[in-house]
């Protein structure tokens, strides 16, 4: 492998990476934005729980 296809390599991962992390990330702000704020508020609560991380 020469030097020039290990760096188009390493960019196109992270290429990627990016793309991916942009597009879940996308995703979950308009799945948040179009769900009930008490369904949303009740998914929250349970992972605290479910993590023993302490909410009240």
């Amino acid at each position: 492998m020469t030097t020039q296809s290990a760096k188009t390599t390493v960019s196109a991962t992270k290429i990627v990476s990016v793309s991916f992390a942009a597009v879940l990330g996308v995703a979950i702000i308009s799945i948040t934005g179009h769900v009930q704020a008490s369904a949303l508020h009740d998914a929250a609560h349970d992972v605290r729980h479910a993590t023993g991380f302490p909410c009240h």
